[in-house]
This record gives C-alpha cells, structure tokens and sequence, in this order.
C-alpha cells in the first residue's frame, strides 16, 4: 500500500489530525507530510499510563519540528466505561477545535484492522450492515467531517512503513491486554485472518461500502435549540439508522428494543428524557415534558396537526418549534389577539 484514500479532499484547506503518536497515527504523520498535506494535530492525555506524559510531549516535540500547531488536551476519567467516555471527550475536544480553527475536516488514523475487528463485534452483537461499518472512510460526527485515510492499509503494512523509514513511534501496552474486548478479537481471530486474506478483506470492505451507500438513505436531521426534526426516508431500516446515528452523536446507544420499538412508527420515550415522534413526512425529537397544561386552542391545533401527544408538551412552552412544525406542514401562523 502506498496511497492515501481521498487525497483530493486532503488537499482541501487544513486538516487536523487526531494523533496519540501510536504506531497508526504516526504513520498517517509522516504520510500526510509526504504528500504535502497541509494539517495540524491534536493529542489528548488521559494519564491513564506512566509514558502518558512522555507521549504529550513527543507529539508536542513531532510538531515543533515539522512547524505545526499541537493542540493538547488533559483529562482524568474515573469509573466504569472508560473507552466510551475517552471517546465522548476527544471529540468535543476536536469538535471545538474543528469550530474554532476552521480545519476542514477531521483525520483519523483507523486502519483494515480495525475495521475488521469492529466488523466481527458487531456481528456478534447481532447487528445490522450499517452497524458493522461503523467506521468508515468518510463520515460525519456532530457536524465534523471526519475522514480515515489508512482505511485500505492493513496493520502489517504501517508497521513495515514505520520499520523501513526508522521512524520511531509509541507502543500502548494496553493492546495486548485481553480484557478489552477488542484486544481479544485481534489477537485470535483478526490478525490471523488478515495476514491470510488481506487483498480480499480489503476488496470485501470496498463493496460492502458502497452497497449500504445504495441501500441506507441518509437523513439529515436540523436542530433549533433542543428541537431536532428531519424528512423520513423511504425505508423503514434508514429510518432507524438515521435516528441511532442522531442519538449516537449525543452520547447515547439505543438498545435493541429501542430500535426495534421505533420500526412501529409513532411516539417513543427514550431514556426517559427524551420523545421521538414519528409521523407520515417527518421525525421529530425533543425533551420529554410532563404534566404540562395546555390551553384549549392548543390541544385542537395539536390535535387537527396530528402531533403526538407526548410532543406537545414541549410544543406548547416552544413557539419557535410550534412555529417549524406548521411550516412544515403548510398551515399558517394562527392570529393572536391580546
């Protein structure tokens, strides 16, 4: 391997680099400057190790040398369910920067590998395609355009770039602890497969790509405040799809009966906060409002709109939403009398 996926989008403003200056990210470092990739990084220290620090500072050090901004970020993150919250707090992280620079897209440096062993995962959880590519080369997070590079190259190709250019890198211990549920799929069952199958993975994620492109709609949902609405697609399955994606963005994973709950259409609490309410032409999701009292008028105009009554709640103390909805709808503003 020896090229870059969507080198011309790369060449598109600046970039920033999500770097924790690993094997895989290191590479994609010297690789984007190679190319002459206009970028910056961005390193997150979670002083979860001794060589933490040391880390902050080499990529600090990396940067200084090749005349790049590095943007750092210290956290401490106690409890359970650490992978996920890192994960949750390098991307507000990156979001902040994407906003505050005007970096055009974000990169990330996953690799075949990765795909791969997220694939199986997925697989037994039971999930469906969308699912199972979750990370893919080119997608969106928040608003943030992100973009994988490495996707196409296989784990055994970086570490034999990084050996023949003597580049030096940092080595997680963490990977080879199989408690981490990812560790376990590489080491019995993606690295042998990859090293077996490499050209025809690598084929396999290409066609698979491109066939949830043709079959999952997307669905692009428009916020104002904590108001969201957006168009339905045409299928049920992307329906549901565009709705974990919206609520995967925020922080939360839908169970598997919240997903399947939603293919019934209508009105659902999730997490017990919020209301999504599906209609004919549209989806539309807010905070769940209780014990409301509503006008009269209200109710009858909710009623002839055919607004779900667990919506209304919050339709009622928001008039900007109130007001979205029967644009939507193709109903004029009501006349007000004092």
């Amino acid at each position: 391997m020896s090229k870059l996926l969507h080198l011309e989008l790369l060449k598109e403003g600046k970039v920033l680099l999500a770097f924790s200056g690993g094997v895989d990210s290191t590479a994609l470092f010297h690789l984007l400057l190679e190319d002459n990739i206009a970028f910056d990084i961005a390193h997150v220290n979670y002083h979860t190790r001794v060589s933490s620090n040391a880390e902050e500072e080499s990529a600090m050090a990396l940067a200084t040398q090749y005349n790049l901004q590095c943007h750092t970020h210290s956290c401490r993150l106690g409890g359970a369910n650490f992978e996920h919250r890192a994960r949750e707090e390098r991307y507000r992280f990156f979001g902040y920067l994407m906003k505050k620079y005007g970096y055009t897209y974000l990169l990330t440096a996953h690799q075949l590998n990765d795909r791969l062993e997220w694939l199986m995962m997925q697989m037994c959880r039971g999930s469906g395609l969308p699912e199972m590519l979750g990370i893919r080369s080119h997608d969106r997070r928040e608003g943030v355009e992100i973009l994988r590079p490495l996707l196409e190259w296989d784990r055994e190709s970086i570490e034999a770039y990084l050996h023949t250019h003597n580049i030096p890198h940092h080595i997680d211990e963490s990977n080879t602890d199989e408690r981490y549920t990812r560790n376990a799929f590489r080491h019995r069952y993606s690295t042998p497969m990859m090293r077996e199958y490499r050209d025809a993975i690598r084929r396999s994620f290409r066609y698979l790509e491109e066939d949830n492109g043709s079959l999952i709609e997307p669905m692009d949902f428009t916020t104002i405040n904590t108001f969201a609405y957006a168009q339905n697609p045409r299928n049920i399955r992307s329906l549901v799809v565009g709705i974990d994606t919206f609520f995967k963005n925020r922080g939360y994973l839908l169970s598997q009966h919240d997903k399947e709950t939603l293919k019934r259409g209508g009105e659902h609490i999730i997490a017990r906060h919020t209301v999504v309410s599906i209609e004919g032409n549209y989806t539309f999701i807010a905070p769940y409002e209780r014990n409301v009292i509503m006008d009269k008028g209200f109710r009858e105009e909710c009623r002839k709109l055919k607004m779900g009554a667990k919506l209304r709640g919050y339709l009622y103390g928001s008039p900007e939403a109130m007001g979205v909805i029967r644009q939507l709808k193709d109903v004029p503003t009501p006349l007000r009398f004092d």
